[in-house]
């Protein structure tokens, strides 16, 4: 029985965390939320391998005669995706409004770790008895609940290459301005030199792949773009993210072309089996990655989009650390939080999403089911998320001058 398996996966995940939940302190708290939704995708991972035979044995779930092994694999992803998902997601209702250590809620985020791990585990479990038509509609959810994940992901991004950027400005000193240059001249020479490479590998002599050439062709036009537009003097910005940016783009629409079906005749690495194996890996590592600096990176839903140092901004002190660790028994006054504890969980809410629709391949069954993340759904998400990616960029660097009152630092 598919839930049976789900059930043996889930209960060794629970039990190997619940060994280590009594030596989580509130400082570790994060770090074993991430660790959690680290079992999750393992989880997930190995039910896509080898759950399908046994669902297609529970009437509710095999339900037509027309499903075929890679809706089966989805099913699996999806129900322990809803499970993790529902999970954070009650946790982001709790928790909302809790400001200071003396909520009573501030415990229940910090500890109870055991009673968490069953929680998790029964909601995984339940999960493999829901009707598919609400799997289905969470499935449907899940590509918008990825693509804001995948925003959250852009604006961290551009929020760290600038506090990257004014940390070394701030030092003023000769040596911090001769890194800048460098490290930006390097990142700008990085992404034509392999925006050539994705040339060789996905515009393949006599074929016709216009549109993988345009998909290539827009980072190193946007990457021109945002030098010109950083170094106007009305703009007064810097090399160091336009360059950084512009790498990423690049990279993002590696990572766009790499998911072409691989039948396409313009996918160069359609002949590969490494790559399938290489981008799963990078993708899973990416999404766990981003996920624990997401987390460690959001202050408050209010100042999310604020950078660090802006007065609105309530994140002080160090990632890693919590303020209130160092409250004493005795201490009377009580502290606030260093971070919202709801928009933490939404995080890994969408974050659950945004790892179904990376093990699903965004719910296209058209790919074999040996393949992760690979499909024209997973192309133009990707890519849209670089031009996004630029779009955002280019506003940060306008913005004042559109907007000169207000306030945008």
């Amino acid at each position: 029985m598919a839930c049976c398996l789900a059930s043996c996966c889930a209960s060794a995940t629970c039990g190997l965390c619940s060994s280590v939940a009594s030596g989580i302190s509130r400082k570790s708290a994060r770090i074993a939320y991430c660790g959690l939704f680290g079992a999750s995708l393992v989880v997930s991972w190995i039910l896509r391998e080898t759950g399908a035979p046994l669902l297609e044995k529970l009437p509710w779930i095999n339900t037509s005669d027309s499903y075929t092994k890679e809706w089966y694999q989805q099913q699996a992803v999806l129900r322990v995706s809803f499970g993790n998902f529902l999970f954070f997601a009650i946790y982001a209702l709790i928790m909302i409004g809790v400001k200071d250590q003396n909520d009573r809620r501030d415990s229940w985020h910090h500890g109870g770790w055991g009673l968490k791990m069953i929680v998790w585990f029964l909601l995984v479990v339940l999960m493999f008895f829901v009707p598919n038509v609400i799997v289905s509609l969470y499935g449907t959810l899940s590509k918008f609940g990825a693509g804001a994940f995948l925003l959250v992901q852009v604006v961290l991004l551009l929020d760290a290459t600038h506090n990257w950027n004014d940390s070394w400005v701030e030092k003023d000193e000769k040596k911090w301005y001769i890194a800048l240059l460098v490290i930006s001249i390097v990142c700008y020479i990085a992404t034509y030199t392999f925006s050539g490479i994705l040339f060789i590998w996905f515009n393949p002599s006599g074929q016709d792949c216009g549109l993988n050439v345009f998909f290539i062709v827009m980072p190193m036009i946007l990457a021109f773009v945002f030098a010109i537009i950083a170094l106007h003097p009305a703009v007064n910005g810097s090399l160091l993210p336009a360059s950084v940016i512009s790498v990423y783009c690049a990279y993002v629409c590696y990572t766009g072309l790499s998911s072409e079906p691989h039948d396409y005749v313009c996918n160069g690495l359609n002949k590969s089996k490494a790559v399938n194996a290489s981008t799963l890996i990078l993708g899973m590592l990416t999404t766990v990655l981003s996920v624990l600096y997401s987390a460690l990176r959001a202050g408050s839903s209010t100042t999310f989009l604020s950078p660090p140092s802006s007065p609105r901004s309530g994140v002080k002190d160090a990632l890693l650390g919590d303020p209130e660790d160092g409250k004493k028994s005795g201490e009377a006054e009580a502290r606030p939080v260093s971070y919202s504890y709801s928009f933490f969980h939404i995080i890994f809410a969408l974050a659950s999403m945004y790892a179904a629709m990376l093990l699903s391949g965004w719910t296209d069954s058209s790919e074999s089911a040996t393949l992760i993340d690979v499909g024209w759904t997973s192309v133009w998400v990707k890519i849209c998320t670089g031009w996004v990616t630029a779009g955002l960029y280019i506003w940060t660097l306008i913005a004042p001058l559109i907007l000169p009152d207000r306030e945008f630092y």
